[in-house]
Order: C-alpha cells, then sequence, then structure tokens
C-alpha cells in the first residue's frame, strides 16, 4: 500500500509539478508569481551606483574582475539593499521594471560567486548531492525582494519570461559563464534599455565563440533550444530572431545544431 501510495504521489509530481516548470540552462524550474509588498508611489531605483562597479570591474569583453568586486563587496552590498527595499511598483513604465529586474538578477549573480569564491563554475556552488530542480544554485533562495525570499530562477522565470513578452531578456541575463551573454560594462537604464538589447543580441549572435552563422548551416547558442518557446512566440522563429542579429542571415530551412556550453567562470 505504501509503495502504491508513492507510486501515485510520483505520478502526480510528473503530470502537475512538471507541467508547471519552465526551461533554462538546460534544466527544468518553477515558475512561480512573485508576492512581494509593494508600497504605493515608489520611485524606480537608480542604478548609478551599481554602474559604477560594472564600469570598474568588467571589461569590453564581459571578463569580471571578481577580486575586485570582493575589495568593493560594501558598494555592491549597498546597491543590493536599496533593490531588496525598493521593488518595483505598477506605476514604474515597462522598460524601468525591466532594467530592475535584469540588474537585480545579474548583480544577485555577482554576489552569488562571491560568496563562493574562488570557485570554478557557477554549476560548483550547492549541496555536493545534486537533486534535479531543487538543490541548483539557480533555485537557491538567498536575497530578498521586498520581504519575499527568492532565487535568481525566480526573477528569470517568474517574473522577467512570466511578465515581460522579449526574448530579448536572454541576451542580458548572465549566468557567470563564458557561453553567456557578456556581461555589459554598464547598468541598465530604462532610457537606454531597448538600445541595450539590441546591441546585445548583435554582440551575442556575432560572437563566434556562442553562435557561428551561415547561409545552410548554423552552430547556435544552447539558448536557441531551451527557450525555443520564447523564441517562437508572436509568430516569430529562431531563424527570425538570429537573422535580426547576426552578420550573416540564415535560411529557413538552415541545417541547425548547438554548440557545447561553457560553464567556465567568466573571470578575468
Amino acid at each position: 500500500m505504501k509503495l502504491l501510495t508513492t507510486s501515485l504521489l510520483l505520478a502526480a509530481l510528473t503530470t502537475g509539478t512538471l507541467a508547471a516548470l519552465g526551461l533554462s540552462h538546460g534544466r527544468l524550474n518553477p515558475v512561480p508569481a512573485p508576492a512581494y509588498a509593494v508600497p504605493a508611489g515608489s520611485a524606480p531605483v537608480d542604478h548609478a551606483a551599481y554602474d559604477r562597479l560594472l564600469k570598474k570591474h568588467v571589461n569590453a569583453k564581459g571578463l569580471v574582475d571578481y577580486r575586485g568586486f570582493k575589495a568593493d563587496e560594501k558598494a555592491l552590498n549597498q546597491y543590493l539593499a536599496q533593490l531588496s527595499n525598493n521593488p518595483p511598483a505598477a506605476s514604474w513604465s515597462k522598460p524601468e521594471q525591466m532594467a530592475y529586474w535584469i540588474n537585480a538578477y545579474n548583480a544577485y549573480t555577482i554576489r552569488l560567486i562571491l560568496d563562493h569564491y574562488p570557485v570554478e563554475s557557477i554549476k560548483d556552488i550547492g549541496s555536493k548531492i545534486k537533486i534535479p530542480f531543487v538543490t541548483t544554485p539557480w533555485a537557491a533562495k538567498f536575497f530578498s525582494i521586498g520581504g519575499e525570499k527568492m532565487s535568481l530562477d525566480d526573477i528569470e522565470h517568474g517574473t522577467l519570461r512570466k511578465q515581460f513578452d522579449d526574448p530579448r531578456i536572454h541576451f542580458a541575463l548572465v549566468c557567470a559563464s563564458l557561453s553567456c551573454p557578456r556581461l555589459r560594462p554598464e547598468a541598465y537604464t530604462a532610457p537606454r534599455l531597448d538600445r541595450q538589447l539590441d546591441e546585445q543580441g548583435r554582440d551575442f549572435l556575432r560572437d563566434p565563440a556562442k553562435n557561428k552563422v551561415g547561409k545552410t548551416q548554423a552552430q547556435l547558442s544552447r539558448y536557441f533550444d531551451w527557450y525555443r518557446a520564447d523564441w517562437e512566440k508572436n509568430g516569430q522563429s529562431v531563424a527570425r530572431w538570429v537573422n535580426r542579429y547576426a552578420a550573416t542571415p540564415m535560411d529557413a530551412d538552415a541545417k541547425v545544431t548547438y554548440l557545447d556550453y561553457n560553464w567556465s567562470l567568466n573571470k578575468q
């Protein structure tokens, strides 16, 4: 009887829980809705302090001086406290909210690396015994936004992918690995967000270490496989998104393969 009950429970988890999971970095992840309280009339966060840190510790290739960030830990923590205490309000514009969440994801990723530094890969962080969808570094609820404990997955899947219909976020979120899009040496801001996301798309698609695009065949980043549902929304396709930014357009029926993902730390 106990065995039967366990089997039924596993079946329910497979059909019910997994249906509510999203795909990221080659793994399934929960997509919760944010539950924080937002103060009425709160003003958008000023990202200038984070911008200064990025200009100081990130080079033109998007590689990060984590030792430098470690030395500037106090300034980083002050910025993170600002994010934590000022979640986006409904009165903020869409670009203001998106810039907030993209910066939060990237800044808290840096914080996560610093908490375990030195480390050779973000995938080395966490329990020695890996439980899929539970003990990944992206699932760890190690910070709070508006008093609500959150994870990097909560930002990516529960907020950005769920609330904003813009696949270009995948060009901006940086998982601290060499195959990620490069970390910009500047913060995302509402007035420049559209241009910044397009620049990230061009940079990502024209980097031969991450995408090799030709007319009849293309070796693409696994982002285009992992997030296929995002790229195919609203009548779009992977090929259309690639051709929006690639130097050489690929045919709609081009042969597509995916490059191996390099999880080595994006350090200087």
